[in-house]
């Protein structure tokens, strides 16, 4: 079924970039397309207001199992550069098709050149992502940010290299944005009782590497836990004195408030595709440290 749906789609696509160039030639901002939110957060802060920027991904949805309707496909169609995170599960799919039938835009992997963690890297046990063994939540760390960034950065200046003293200017600024977020994420947690948390679905395991701390996951291959397993994360709550429970915006608490009742841990709700990326990321170090200053 999917095969006979591409067949159907990329014609539209190629004409639909044929009517972007024309729109360009009109004076029209060029467009650009992220995949999620933090994604235009980034770029935002590199190409300011030169571009027209398109988040793939709506607020609300999961962009592990997130499938792009025909017309999100045929909006790509406008896309001079389509960013994609690196290894989210649709990303490869489509991008491979996108790149065969839509020759106008660039496809930049902002995850190029970032050491990459698996899925049992600072989690409690393996889990079973859409995507394969690579976790792709690369922009929980800001040090990956600055790849990611970097990698945005070269491809904008290819299409428009008229602004690229502008550009580079706007990227050297984030820098020093990205490392002061480092600076106090760093000062906060250096106060943390507890260097373990448990969170529903393993999206932290960058932010755990960079800050040396232990990231235990609910799901368990990718599916809610098992009564024995609810247990053996209920002993592991109690044992290393886990005092932080997270859960991502829209997943069911559940499971979450379980162990919370059983521990005394308390439940915090994240948002790791926050368009304020920063802010979050200072949010959840907050939440982290929070028993040293009570």
């Amino acid at each position: 079924m999917k095969k006979y749906f591409f067949y159907i789609l990329f014609p539209i696509l190629l004409l639909a970039c044929q009517e972007a160039n024309k729109k360009e030639g009109a004076g029209q901002k060029a467009v650009l397309t992220v995949t999620i939110e933090p994604q235009r957060f980034f770029l935002e802060q590199i190409v300011g207001n030169a571009f027209a920027i398109n988040t793939l991904v709506p607020p609300g949805a999961s962009p592990e199992t997130y499938e792009p309707a025909p017309s999100v496909m045929v909006e790509m169609g406008n896309s001079r550069l389509y960013f994609m995170v690196g290894n989210l599960g649709f990303e490869q799919v489509w991008s491979e098709r996108l790149s065969i039938n839509n020759p106008h835009m660039t496809i930049v992997n902002c995850s190029e050149g970032i050491d990459r963690l698996g899925d049992e890297d600072h989690t409690g046990q393996a889990h079973d992502h859409v995507h394969g063994d690579v976790d792709p939540h690369v922009w929980s760390s800001p040090g990956a940010v600055k790849i990611m960034a970097g990698n945005m950065l070269e491809a904008v200046v290819k299409v428009d290299p008229e602004n690229e003293e502008r550009y580079r200017s706007n990227f050297a600024r984030f820098t020093l944005k990205i490392n002061e977020t480092d600076s106090l994420i760093q000062e906060k947690l250096s106060h943390a009782i507890s260097r373990s948390f448990i969170i529903y679905h393993p999206a932290l395991a960058y932010f755990a590497d960079e800050y040396n701390l232990h990231q235990h996951s609910v799901e368990f291959q990718g599916k809610n836990p098992s009564p024995a397993q609810m247990k053996a994360l209920v002993d592991l709550a109690r044992k290393e004195q886990i005092r932080t429970l997270f859960i991502q915006k829209g997943f069911d608490k559940k499971n979450m408030e379980v162990i919370a009742r059983e521990t005394g841990a308390e439940v915090f709700e994240i948002d790791p595709l926050n368009y304020e990326w920063d802010k979050e990321l200072l949010r959840m170090a907050d939440i982290l440290s929070r028993d040293a200053n009570e």
